[in-house]
Formats: C-alpha cells, sequence, structure tokens
C-alpha cells in the first residue's frame, strides 16, 4: 500500500499517556504518538535503530545515560541495543521510526 491515511489508523495507548498510531513500510516501523506531559517511556533496549522526530512539545530523551531535548528541529537518534528512556516534558506529538521493523508493534488496522 503506498499511501496510508494516518488519520484513519485506531489509537493505541502502548503506555500510560502515550498513544500511537502505526504502520509499517516493507522495512521500518512508523509511529505518530501524541504524548502527555509528564508520561515516560521505561528504560529499554531493542536491536532496531530508533529515530525520534518531535513534531510539538518537548521531549527528554536519556540514551545510555546522557540526557537531552528533544523538539521540534531537534532529532533524537537511537542507535542499535542502546538502552534509552523517554520524559515528556509537554504534551506534544513525534513520529518515531524503527529500522528494521518492529513486528511488536502492532498495525491497528
Amino acid at each position: 500500500m503506498p499511501f496510508i491515511d494516518v488519520s484513519n489508523l485506531d489509537a493505541v495507548e502502548r503506555v500510560p499517556g502515550w498513544h500511537g498510531r502505526y504502520f509499517h513500510s516493507q522495512s521500518m516501523t512508523f509511529a505518530h504518538y501524541d504524548f502527555a506531559r509528564g508520561s515516560s517511556i521505561h528504560e529499554h533496549h531493542h536491536p532496531q535503530e530508533e529515530v525520534y522526530e518531535v513534531i510539538e512539545g518537548e521531549l527528554e530523551v536519556t540514551i545510555d545515560g546522557t540526557a537531552r531535548i528533544a523538539r521540534a528541529g531537534v532529532v533524537a537518534i537511537v542507535p542499535s541495543n542502546m538502552r534509552h528512556s523517554v520524559k515528556a516534558l509537554t504534551d506534544g506529538r513525534a513520529i518515531i521510526v524503527d529500522y528494521p521493523l518492529r513486528r511488536d508493534f502492532v498495525q491497528a488496522r
């Protein structure tokens, strides 16, 4: 399917305060998130490289123990198998892309 209208996908609350709409290309997973101030994603790691593109708001992204602020124009890139966590400093929206694709992220529709 070469075109996907993300607004037609069901939102899934993967962790409290993070509502995502997911889809896959042949080799990548895309998540369009709305996040709530104060919500967080626990420290974890996975084999996929992961990119956080913030559209609105601010996220504190900690990668291998170093915390930085991701916001519009500042992208966080998490290398494969690197421990990382995320805290929402504001309400906002972000697009998160994983390569290669994450089969554990179920396409909502």
